[in-house]
Order: C-alpha cells, then structure tokens, then sequence
C-alpha cells in the first residue's frame, strides 16, 4: 500500500503512470501522505502482534561468497539510484520508461562486472546479472501480459465503454467508482482494473491529473491488499507459504 504514491513503487500507479493519466510530481504530492498512513496504522498493529524471535529461516543452499562492505554500498546506491532516477529519465528524453529499466540493468551489469572482474569464474558467477535474471518470475509476467491482452480484447468489443457510462449511471460519482474498484481489487487483482478503468475513461474524457486518477491509484493499491489475492505482494507471500 505503501508505494501507491510513487510511479515506481506500485504496478497500478507505474501503468497510469506509463499511461499518461498520471505524472510523477502531481501523484507524490497527491497520494505520498495517505499511503504513508495506510502503512503505518497497519504496522504499528502488527509489530506487537509478531514481537518475538524469528523462526523458519533458512541459510542458503549454495554458499555464497561474502562481500566487501565498500562493494555492497556501491552496489546499493547505484541501483536505488537508478531506480529514482527513471522518472528524470522519462521526463529528459521522452522515452518509454522501460527504456530507463534496462539501460539501468546495463549499468548495473557493467558495475558488476568491474568489481567482481578479480574474482575466479566461479565467484564472479554468483553476482552475475544473468544469474538474477534467470529468477525473475516468469508466470506472473506472463501473467500480467494476458490481463493487458484480455482488458485490451474487451476494450475493442465496446464492452469497456458501456461499463464506465453504466457505472457513471447508477453511481454518478467517480470518486465513489474508484472506491468499488479499490474494494474489488480486494478479490479481482488490481492490475486488471486499473487496466480496465483506464480504457473506460479515456485521457479526453477525464485530463491527465484529474483527481480521479489519482485517486484511483491509491485505492487500488490499497484495495488490492485487502486480501491476499488482490494483488501481485500478496500471491508472491501466499506462493513463499
């Protein structure tokens, strides 16, 4: 719930992002103080619920070799910056902001390979960008790119379209539309809504920046958390289990 306020720290906040319903300043200044408390709250009620030792934690299965304190911080602030960075990259150049993502893993894996490049074969392995990349998770992006198929098929049938002007008329407030969809992203992953809800209201319809985008992106982030299988955090912690 906590990175509904960043283009980068949720999926559904980075896609209105992506989509141009939202820019990064206006979303940080809009939702940074409701999602901050969305995580405290909860917290607070947590950590004395879980206080105690820590059980059930396994070593790694393959011994890795240790690092050096000055290797891991440079590692650490190059990402994390990188990472910040893709919002100013997006704004500079104008491009896709996937385009910032992967010229990034390229500086990474150019100052992987020049800190390690001393090290055996084996060693250097360890902290390869190929290794990392051979665990990302597959299914889910799979996953996420059959919503976008089917929320794009439904988009072209018309179906979408009626939607939004059949919610505008039973409901009548938008506001009160994005909260439904915050509420449903509880069961239905907010990923596809979010999809959806961007489709019905189209850019000419509602402006970039509008409140409802903004709202929106905050309740679907928080929404989705309601349960455990309403968004993508919560079916990697139930997969873990």
């Amino acid at each position: 719930a906590g990175g509904a306020w960043s283009p980068i720290g949720d999926v559904t906040t980075t896609m209105l992002w992506i989509g141009g319903q939202i820019s990064a300043g206006h979303v940080m200044q809009q939702v940074f103080l409701p999602s901050i408390l969305s995580v405290v709250v909860p917290l607070i009620v947590v950590s004395f619920q879980l206080r105690g030792s820590l059980e059930g934690i396994l070593p790694s299965s393959t011994p890795i070799t240790p690092l050096q304190v000055k290797e891991q911080r440079i590692i650490f602030s190059s990402g994390l910056g990188i990472l910040v960075l893709i919002p100013v990259f997006k704004t500079i150049t104008q491009l896709p902001p996937y385009m910032g993502m992967l010229l990034g893993l390229g500086l990474i894996w150019v100052i992987t390979e020049i800190l390690h490049h001393r090290r055996n074969t084996e060693q250097r392995n360890q902290y390869s960008v190929m290794v990392a990349i051979q665990k990302a998770d597959t299914p889910s992006i799979l996953f996420f790119l059959g919503i976008l198929l089917s929320v794009a098929a439904l988009e072209s049938a018309g179906w979408l379209a009626q939607a939004a002007s059949g919610m505008d008329h039973y409901l009548g407030n938008r506001y009160l539309i994005a909260s439904v969809i915050g509420l449903f992203s509880a069961v239905v992953d907010n990923v596809p809504l979010v999809a959806a809800s961007m489709a019905m209201y189209p850019l000419s319809t509602l402006p970039a920046d509008a409140g409802f985008w903004h709202f929106l992106a905050y309740c679907a982030g928080t929404g989705g958390s309601i349960l455990i299988i309403g968004s993508a955090t919560g079916v990697a912690a139930m997969g873990m289990e």
